[in-house]
Order: structure tokens, then C-alpha cells, then sequence
């Protein structure tokens, strides 16, 4: 009993080491990055997919002050998706 209690734990210690490493190299949520993008996407002509940029770019930096990484670098990446495509 005591061993199975034991290995949960560590298991549970080596997930909870691994998640800030891999949320680090989730990529691209960053005051400079958000920076990039946004004067990526100014530079775009008009149109639906600037717009659809600059919506993103918004929901990115709202999920940035809400500490939601993962948001944030969800919707920068679709920013620059949108960007790109259109």
C-alpha cells in the first residue's frame, strides 16, 4: 500500500516538473512577440483578414493578462495564420 502511495506520488511530482517546461516551450506568448505581430499585421492592407488579425491579436493579449499562456499563444498563432492567408 505504502509503495503504490509512494509511486503515485512521484509520478505526481514528475508531471508537475514537466508542465512549466513544456508550457515555456509552448512558443510565442510574449510582450515582444505580441509586438512583432502587431506591426506585422498594421502593415497588412485593409480587409477581412487584417481584421480577423487584429481580433485575435486582442483575444491574445486578454488572455495574457488573464495568465492564460496557452490562450494567448492560441490566438497569436491564429493572428498570424490570418495574416498570412488572407
Amino acid at each position: 500500500m505504502i509503495k503504490k502511495l509512494l509511486g503515485a506520488a512521484a509520478m505526481v511530482a514528475v508531471t508537475c516538473s514537466a508542465i512549466p517546461a513544456s508550457a515555456a516551450n509552448m512558443g510565442g506568448c510574449s510582450g515582444e512577440n505580441l509586438a512583432k505581430a502587431e506591426s506585422s499585421i498594421e502593415a497588412m492592407p485593409d480587409g477581412e483578414g487584417k481584421t480577423m488579425a487584429q481580433k485575435e491579436i486582442a483575444q491574445a493579449q486578454d488572455a495574457m493578462l488573464g495568465g492564460k499562456m496557452s490562450a494567448c499563444a492560441m490566438h497569436l498563432n491564429k493572428a498570424m495564420h490570418a495574416g498570412m492567408t488572407k
